[in-house]
């Protein structure tokens, strides 16, 4: 008898585990961050930011992007998305800057997403606010695109962070682009493969689904090794009896 229990014990307790790999979230993550966040310098990017609803209590109803005036954006686009409305704000720069020959006077501040009445983002829940931004920075391995979230009870979040030299994440990190040096004259205008938007989002999110395709064959996995302990275990019990 003692046996059987523990064959029926070891069996729960394995199909707990295996359900508790299926149920690994494997999409929002626990700050507002780019995605994908990997480019070549010099290209463009068109990504996302993910913007997940941290609180019980109230929903998320503005997302405001600040852009970089040292090493100014000259073209930003934002995607449609309904019940938001995007507004992209330009204004001269302290000091005019060169890029790719031209002197420019003037570039993108700031992008605002402000949510329609009646829409947010809810408790659980989590949005992705497309944009396309170019041309980006040279001779620079990263851009960090501080933002501030704004919840309907008036609380705001501010996600401005850098991350120390030590390489551990603060607690409100900045959303941050990772920018890699130009390949060889191969690359298609010097854009390189990581530029391509649409395409290398869909490609994360593939690896994504991928990624949740081998957790849950793992936890398949688990929860059959489970059954056949427990199986094994009852039939040894009987035999003995």
């Amino acid at each position: 008898m003692s046996t059987n229990r523990f064959g029926v014990r070891a069996l729960a307790v394995l199909g707990v585990a295996g359900l508790a790999v299926l149920g690994t979230p494997t999409i929002a993550s626990a700050h507002v961050s780019a995605q994908p966040s990997e480019f070549t310098q010099g290209g463009r990017a068109t990504f996302a930011f993910r913007v997940p609803n941290e609180r019980d209590n109230a929903g998320t109803i503005k997302l405001e992007v600040t852009l970089p005036q040292d090493t100014p954006l000259t073209s930003v686009r934002t995607k449609p998305l309904p019940g938001w409305k995007a507004e992209a704000v330009k204004a001269k720069l302290d000091k005019p800057v060169t890029i790719g020959g031209k002197e420019i006077t003037e570039a993108f501040r700031t992008i605002t997403w402000t949510a329609d009445p009646g829409v947010k983002i809810g408790i659980n829940e989590y949005q992705e606010f497309f944009v396309a931004l170019g041309t980006l920075p040279e001779g620079k391995d990263k851009l960090e695109l501080p933002a501030k979230q704004t919840y309907e009870n008036g609380e705001v979040v501010d996600w401005s962070q850098s991350t120390g030299a030590d390489g551990k994440e603060p607690e409100h990190p900045a959303p941050a682009l990772k920018l890699a040096p130009k390949k060889a004259a191969s690359d298609d205008h010097g854009h390189g493969a990581a530029t391509t938007g649409t395409e290398t989002h869909e490609a994360a999110v593939s690896s994504s689904d991928n990624t949740a395709r081998y957790l849950g064959g793992a936890g398949l996995a688990v929860g059959a090794l489970g059954l056949g302990f427990g199986v094994g275990a009852i039939l040894r019990s009987r035999r003995k009896a």
